[in-house]
């Protein structure tokens, strides 16, 4: 077999035993840490018994692997994936450390992470911290993200940092390597666990790209077979009726970047408490037009409808990520609903 100029009789564990052999030891060994015991015995038999291989059955088989490679349709990287190949090659306490930084907020540096943090997260984190480890922090933040964690932290402690920060000069390289481990082991590796997708969350924005017969029938069928899991997403989902639920100034916000035809689209099919809403954070004139506009639509698709609801409702989530809307969770004592 291993003088044979035609590779087509060379059989599959033949040809892996030759690739392997063809490797340094030390890619080799990557290789072999990610089969089984039966494929390492199999492959481990196959070399035993090759005798020699000539140099042009090798680089025959290298062509074919190559062109193999290099016509594969796709291939699907996944953080499970790179989880489970760096385990074959590293402990797993630094697999776990590796993990929890790509699972955090993106960005290459800890701070190019620490900017995609919500301010108010952040700030549940610094509190418990020294002021002089906030400060430090807070001194590398841009001034917009910081001013927002400054307003999220208890008042006298914000004005601790304040003063601490008006007496940083040069920070010494040791303590903001200190800061830059603590940030990521005791807050990112905690940062990324709790950002894992609860199933629930992930099932709710599936059912929210829905049309709404499709929604109905798979809540139908999920409130027979699960009835707790159905009332779950759904209390999950973001509807277009969640509106009513947003501040004056998050529906002003929505106003100035809602798409003009979207938005006529979307309170078009909407409820007269939904379309109130928006006329009352309006000057007379801009809602009067609107008024206009949606009356001369005439009779539109429910499709329409929905898909514009849709894209009202994506550009709503952006404004609350960026803290320029809040959404009242209607639970309180009365103070933070809002009534028009």
């Amino acid at each position: 077999m291993a003088t044979q100029d035609d590779i087509r009789s060379v059989s599959g564990p033949q040809k892996a035993a030759i690739l392997l052999m063809s490797l340094h030891p030390d890619q080799a060994a990557i290789i072999f840490a990610g089969l089984d015991d039966e494929e390492i015995k199999e492959i481990s038999q196959t070399m035993s018994t090759l005798g020699a291989v000539s140099a042009e059955v090798i680089e025959k088989l290298l062509l074919e692997f190559i062109d193999q490679l290099s016509s594969t349709d796709a291939l699907f990287g996944s953080a499970e994936v790179a989880q489970r190949l760096l385990s074959n090659i590293l402990g797993e306490k630094k697999v776990t450390a590796i993990m929890d930084e790509i699972r955090g907020p993106a960005g290459r540096t800890i701070w190019d992470k620490l900017a995609n943090v919500d301010a108010s997260i952040l700030a549940n984190f610094l509190k418990n911290e020294y002021p002089q480890t906030a400060a430090v922090i807070l001194a590398k933040l841009d001034p917009q993200h910081a001013a927002q964690v400054l307003a999220a932290l208890p008042e006298a402690f914000a004005s601790d940092v304040i003063m601490r920060i008006l007496r940083i000069e040069a920070v010494d390289k040791e303590i903001e390597q200190d800061v830059e481990r603590t940030l990521r082991t005791e807050f990112m590796s905690n940062l990324s666990r709790s950002n894992q997708n609860d199933p629930f969350e992930l099932m709710a924005g599936i059912f929210n790209d829905f049309s709404s017969s499709t929604e109905q029938r798979f809540f139908e069928i999920l409130e027979q077979s699960n009835l707790p899991a159905a009332e779950r997403i759904r209390a999950l989902m973001f509807t277009f009726d969640d509106l009513l639920r947003l501040d004056p100034g998050g529906v002003q916000s929505l106003l100035r970047v809602a798409d003009k035809t979207h938005l006529t689209a979307a309170l078009k099919g909407g409820s007269e408490e939904i379309r109130k809403l928006f006329f009352s954070n309006m000057s007379n004139r801009a809602a009067k037009i609107l008024k206009d506009d949606i009356s001369s639509m005439g009779a539109i698709r429910l499709s329409d409808v929905e898909k514009s609801q849709a894209a009202i409702i994506q550009a709503t989530k952006e404004l609350i990520e960026r803290g320029d809307a809040i959404l009242t969770d209607g639970n309180g004592d009365g103070n933070d609903e809002l009534v028009y």
